[in-house]
């Protein structure tokens, strides 16, 4: 699986890039702060892959996030993702405290 830093992540939102950008913690978490047009799809959740399957196509630019880079939640998603036959898996690794901690907006 490929990762993406903020920057590139960032151009593509700002961008309006065709993604789907997944944050793969708990709600609580999800609802705390998210990255701007992030779902939210636990990576434990008992119904992941049946919810990642209805969010986006096989083909389709998929972006997992969590909260750092010490975080293991999004490479297990991405890896989950890949597994199910999803081809465009990048895992922003450095996560979302990296996003506020730059003063990027979030929801």
């Amino acid at each position: 699986m490929q990762t993406t830093d903020r920057d590139a992540l960032k151009e593509k939102i700002d961008g309006r890039e065709d993604m789907t950008l997944i944050e793969v913690l708990g709600p609580e978490s999800y609802a705390d702060y998210h990255l701007p047009g992030a779902i939210n799809i636990p990576a434990g959740a008992e119904n992941f892959d049946e919810r990642a399957q209805a969010a986006a196509r096989k083909d389709d630019q998929v972006i997992v996030s969590c909260k750092d880079e010490e975080c293991d939640a999004s490479p297990r998603a991405g890896r989950r993702l890949e597994e199910l036959g999803f081809t465009n898996v990048l895992d922003y690794e450095a996560g979302k405290e990296d996003w506020r901690a730059a003063g990027l907006p979030t929801e």
